[in-house]
């Protein structure tokens, strides 16, 4: 006995519903974004898949903003001047102490080479698993690339790792000439490192030590990276320094500039760093108490004595 018109249309309609519930959790490819929205893009994972969303708001740091980091500054502004003109250029791992400049030389040079077709990809590590796919999209594009990932650094076992040494040097399929990978990080060998990795090392005949296995494996992400650019703790008068310059920027007078010494310098000791990124939030801070408050008497604001310039 056939079935009636009605009901063969009702069984296809439920298998349609059927194979739009199962295509909502299948993995989906990644799709264009609105490449002319911004100069920055975000990935972002939605319904289980990554997404790239235009960055509305792009940071407007510039380079003339980051003191003391010249030598890291004039390296990684060559190398993306390279990449940008068609040039061989190189992967940058950027280390070192925290707060020191390392994510905002990264955002500083993108608005510097925006204009000639420079775009920037933040991604998290978590995200690195799709990397050969964002690479696959971005491949037939007239921009340059930049993907970059902040913070980077790996736990034993974590599926980013492979898919970033893969991409960097390894993957029979060589990533295009319109991307790079920027990275920072506080880490140099970006995996942790235990007393543990060291007991496989041995000595030759000769007395030289050839390290374990485990001790390769971490180096080996690191190594990928064709330049690598260090970051430094900096000194008290380099700090003050770049308290100067972010006070300068939010508009104070010399005379204000002149007596926030003291007060930078208890804010340092209070969160035990002198890096650039405690210096803005000084200078941010001092700046937005207003000039009623800026003019108190030092011992007002429960600021130290004279005698801490030691910190």
């Amino acid at each position: 006995m056939s079935a009636s018109p009605e009901a063969l249309t009702s069984l296809m309609q439920r298998a349609e519903a059927l194979l739009s519930r199962l295509e909502a959790v299948l993995p989906q490819p990644l799709t264009a974004p609105d490449w002319s929205a911004s100069v920055a893009f975000r990935g972002r994972r939605r319904a289980g898949r990554l997404v790239l969303e235009p960055v509305r708001h792009v940071a407007t740091i510039r380079l003339a903003d980051l003191k003391e980091v010249e030598p890291q500054k004039e390296r990684l502004l060559r190398n993306t001047e390279q990449f940008v003109a068609g040039r061989p250029a190189n992967n940058v791992l950027l280390t070192g102490a925290r707060g020191t400049g390392k994510s905002s030389l990264i955002k500083a040079v993108l608005n510097e080479f925006a204009a000639q077709g420079l775009r920037l990809i933040e991604v998290d590590k978590s995200d690195l698993v799709d990397l050969p796919d964002l690479v696959d999209l971005v491949a037939g594009r007239p921009e340059r690339f930049v993907i970059f990932c902040d913070d980077l650094s790996f736990d034993e076992g974590e599926l980013g790792y492979k898919a970033l040494k893969s991409m960097l040097d390894g993957s029979v399929a060589a990533a295009s000439d319109n991307v790079l990978i920027y990275a920072t990080s506080n880490r140099r060998h970006l995996l942790p490192e235990q007393m543990k990795d060291n007991l496989a090392a041995k000595m030759d005949e000769n007395g030289e030590l050839h390290p374990g296995e485990a001790i390769e494996e971490k180096v080996s992400l690191s190594e990928r990276f064709g330049l690598w650019i260090s970051f430094y703790p900096f000194s008290q008068q380099e700090y003050l320094e770049i308290c100067v310059q972010w006070l300068r920027f939010y508009g104070l007078d010399e005379a204000q500039i002149a007596a926030a010494r003291q007060p930078a310098l208890v804010w340092a000791l209070e969160r035990g760093s002198r890096s650039g990124r405690v210096a803005f939030q000084f200078a941010r801070d001092l700046a937005g108490r207003g000039p009623a408050e800026m003019a108190l008497p030092s011992t007002i604001r429960g600021e130290a004595p004279e005698g801490l310039d030691h910190v």
